[in-house]
């Protein structure tokens, strides 16, 4: 039977950018809960397993870089073993006319990986959540204001009561996966609609090789190609090799009857018979993942909205907060920005005035703390120590 309760903060969406911000708030002594339309942590970190048990596959977020000290610190703290993108080897351009090969590694720029997948990132957040603080499976169906100064969340299991809500899911999808009523104003309306999906419109293909053979041949892995499928290859090795994998990034619209062959064949074409036969080929159409895309996604093409004005503030009088790497106004599609998301939409929860936020200042005061809760005198909230966890729901 349905059932109401109360929360200081709801955050819809337990990505990078929700974990981040539901971590922060419990941080800072705030009674929070993140709720999870999927089964699993992560939204667009998601890793496959591979057959070294300890290493995975990416099927979303792959990369970091330096200058993104928010997922380097992070991968420290939670001991999280990350890894130099390969980078040694010949580059192949694919044109109607042919293949032809390009001196040195024209595709890939320096970057880092995570050894056991992008996932453990969500994983490694998740772990510092009190029990009862993160449901999954509970999509959230209404947001609305309540007539008494906070919101309420409609969900499959009943209604929450909150003063704040942070919305961690892409701007578009929310929009047209959560009823707002009318309470929203016309211009965040329409800013919401027209902002891309980081990754909705796209397929991303893994195909997994006992080894890297195309290393010995003098190839990095990296391949433009103007034919396709797959407009552009890099190789997603582990650690040393292992495991030996390529991704490709596809359009989504040509995810149709026979794209896996079409891909296979393209390998051969490129790399040679021994790319032609994966022992496993992952494809993850992002525009088909009900709780990423909307289904305008297709459509949407103007990243210049990423980190637009109107999600810098919060709207429902100072109560709902964007927090998505669509929202952030550095690092926007990055998994550094979907942190830093997070932490911008956590301080203007702590700032804005509430009775959760005069309670807590309160307490603090008494102890003879700072009452700036969360909130260094820099202004960049640091994630607590976390801790690597194995489950990879």
């Amino acid at each position: 039977m349905p059932h109401q309760d109360s929360r200081d903060v709801v955050v819809i969406g337990a990505g990078a950018a929700g974990l981040a911000a539901a971590t922060v708030l419990h941080a800072a002594g705030r009674d929070v809960v993140a709720l999870e339309a999927r089964d699993r942590v992560g939204g667009r970190l998601l890793s496959a397993p591979a057959s070294n048990p300890e290493r995975a596959l990416d099927l979303g977020a792959t990369w970091f870089w330096d200058g993104e000290e928010r997922v380097r610190t992070l991968t420290v703290l939670s001991g999280i073993e990350t890894f130099d993108q390969h980078l040694a080897g010949d580059t192949l351009l694919q044109e109607t006319t042919g293949t032809r090969r390009l001196t040195g590694n024209l595709l890939d720029a320096p970057s880092r990986r995570f050894a056991a997948g992008s996932q453990g990132i969500a994983t490694a957040l998740a772990a510092t959540l009190p029990a009862g603080s993160l449901r999954l499976d509970t999509p959230v169906t209404a947001v609305h204001p309540n007539g008494q100064g906070g919101l309420d969340l409609l969900t499959a299991t009943g209604t929450l009561h909150t003063e704040h809500v942070v919305l961690a899911v892409p701007p578009a999808l929310a929009l047209e996966r959560i009823d707002f009523g009318d309470a929203l104003p016309a211009d965040l309306v329409r800013l919401a609609r027209s902002t891309p999906v980081w990754m909705g419109a796209v397929a991303k293909v893994v195909a997994h090789y006992p080894s890297a053979f195309w290393r010995e041949e003098g190839l990095a892995g990296a391949v433009f190609s103007r034919t396709g499928p797959l407009q552009e290859i890099h190789d997603m090795s582990g650690p040393d090799g292992d495991p030996a994998a390529l991704f490709g990034f596809a359009h989504a619209h040509t995810v149709r009857p026979g794209f896996e062959q079409a891909v296979t064949a393209q390998l051969a074409r490129l790399f040679g018979p021994a790319a032609a036969a994966p022992a496993v080929l992952h494809v993850q159409d992002w525009s088909a993942e009900r709780w990423t895309a909307p289904s305008t996604v297709r459509h949407l093409a103007d990243y210049s909205l990423f980190g637009h004005h109107l999600y810098q503030r919060p709207a429902l009088d100072g109560r709902l907060h964007w927090a998505s790497t669509e929202t952030a106004t550095d690092h926007a599609g990055h998994i550094e920005g979907a942190l830093a998301a997070g932490e911008r939409a956590a301080r203007s929860v702590l700032a804005a005035p509430s009775s959760a936020n005069d309670a807590t200042s309160g307490t603090i005061a008494r102890e003879g703390g700072d009452t700036s809760v969360g909130v260094p005198a820099d202004g960049l909230i640091r994630l607590p120590t976390v801790s690597a966890a194995t489950d990879h729901r």
